[in-house]
C-alpha cells in the first residue's frame, strides 16, 4: 500500500511565493507509485488541502487529518516545502512532534535556533566553525552606532531571522549604517550586522540518508549585483557553477566543515550551507544554515543533485524515507 505524503508549503511570510515554487517541484517529482501527495497550503486565512483542480478542503489541526471525499486521511510523513515561518523556524516541527508525524526536515530545536542567525553563529563559533564578527541589535533596545562602527567596514546588514536575502544591505560607508538598519528592522524585530569576508561565495548541500551524511556536489555563486540579495537568487541576477571549479583541498576543506556543521547542529533531511572561502586563510567562514532550502526547478539543490547524477524522483525518496526511518 502507497504511503500517503502531506506536502506542506505557504507560510505567513512574504517568503511564500518561494515556497510554491518549491513545492511545484517537489510535488511534480514525488514518486507517485510510492506515494500518494497531498498538497497543504498553510496560510494566514487557514490550513488546506488543494486538489489538482484547485479545491480546498480545511486541515482538522488537532490530528492534521484531511476528508476526501467522505474519506478520512491520515498521513505517514510531511514533506516540509515551506520556506519562512511557520515552517522554517520550528513552529510546525513542534506542531508535529507533538502529534507524532514524521518530517522531513530538522527537529524543532534546530530549526529555531538556525532560523536566528545570531544564535546560530554563536553556536558555530564556540564549535570553532569560522564565522564573521557580528553586532545583534532588538528593535526594543537602544543601539549606538559609535560602537558598531567598531567593525571593519564594510557590513551586511540583514534581518536577523528569515531568509532569501530580503531587507538585506551592504553598507561601505558610515552614512550607510542607520538607514540600512532601518530597511532590516522593518522586516524583523532583530538586525543582524555582519563583517564583509573577502573571498568566493560558496553553497554546499548536506543529507542524511540511512543514516549516513553526505555532501552533494559544491556550487560556487556569483552575484551580478553588489551582493547575493533577493533579486540576485531569484530574478537571475547570480551564476551558479555546479560543481564549483576548486582545489581538491579547497573542496575537502569546505566539505568537511559542512558535515561538521550538520553534525553540531543535529541537522536533519537535506540543508544547504553557505560560506566565504577567504583564500590567504584557507578558511571556509560559515554564513548560514537554511534548513529547508529552495527546491525550484532551478534552485541549488536541484542542481546539486543533478550535478550527482541522480534524479530528484530518487534523492526526495531518499529524504522521504530517511523521515519515516527515524520517526
Amino acid at each position: 500500500m502507497k504511503k500517503k505524503i502531506a506536502l506542506v508549503t505557504g507560510g505567513y511570510s512574504g517568503e511564500a511565493v518561494i515556497s510554491y515554487r518549491s513545492a511545484a517541484t517537489i510535488y511534480t517529482h514525488l514518486d507517485k507509485d510510492k506515494y500518494d501527495v497531498y498538497k497543504i497550503d498553510i496560510t494566514p486565512s487557514g490550513w488546506f488541502y488543494e486538489d489538482e483542480s484547485g479545491a480546498k478542503t480545511s486541515v482538522e489541526k488537532n490530528d492534521f487529518t484531511i476528508s476526501v471525499n467522505s474519506e478520512l486521511i491520515s498521513f505517514d510523513a510531511v514533506f516540509i516545502g515551506m520556506h519562512g515561518t511557520p515552517g522554517e523556524d520550528g513552529k510546525l516541527q513542534g506542531y508535529f512532534d507533538i502529534i507524532g508525524l514524521p518530517y522531513t526536515s530538522c527537529n524543532a530545536a534546530t530549526s529555531a535556533l538556525t532560523f536566528n542567525k545570531r544564535y546560530t553563529v554563536a553556536v558555530a563559533s564556540m564549535a570553532g566553525i569560522p564565522v564573521a564578527s557580528s553586532v545583534h541589535l532588538f528593535k526594543h533596545s537602544p543601539y549606538d552606532i559609535n560602537s558598531i562602527l567598531q567593525l571593519k567596514l564594510p557590513y551586511f546588514v540583514k534581518p536577523n531571522n528569515g531568509g532569501s536575502s530580503i531587507g538585506m544591505s551592504k553598507v561601505t560607508e558610515a552614512s550607510q549604517l542607520e538607514p540600512a538598519i532601518e530597511k532590516a528592522f522593518a522586516e524583523d524585530d532583530q538586525v543582524l550586522i555582519e563583517e564583509m569576508i573577502q573571498g568566493r561565495e560558496f553553497t554546499v548541500g548536506v543529507f542524511k540518508s540511512k543514516g549516513e551524511i553526505t555532501v552533494l556536489p559544491i556550487t560556487e555563486v556569483v552575484a551580478h549585483n553588489e551582493f547575493f540579495d533577493f533579486e540576485a537568487k531569484y530574478g537571475g541576477k547570480s551564476s551558479e557553477t555546479t560543481p564549483a571549479d576548486v582545489t581538491n583541498d579547497w573542496r575537502t576543506v569546505l566539505e568537511t566543515t559542512a558535515k561538521n556543521i550538520y553534525q553540531v547542529f543535529n541537522c536533519s533531511g537535506v540543508v544547504r550551507i553557505d560560506f566565504i572561502y577567504n583564500a590567504a586563510q584557507n578558511k571556509a567562514y560559515m554564513l548560514e544554515i537554511n534548513t529547508i532550502p529552495g527546491q525550484s526547478d532551478a534552485s541549488v539543490i536541484p542542481q546539486q543533485v543533478r550535478a550527482n547524477g541522480w534524479n530528484l524522483t530518487d534523492f526526495y525518496t531518499k529524504i522521504v524515507e530517511e523521515a519515516m526511518k527515524t520517526a
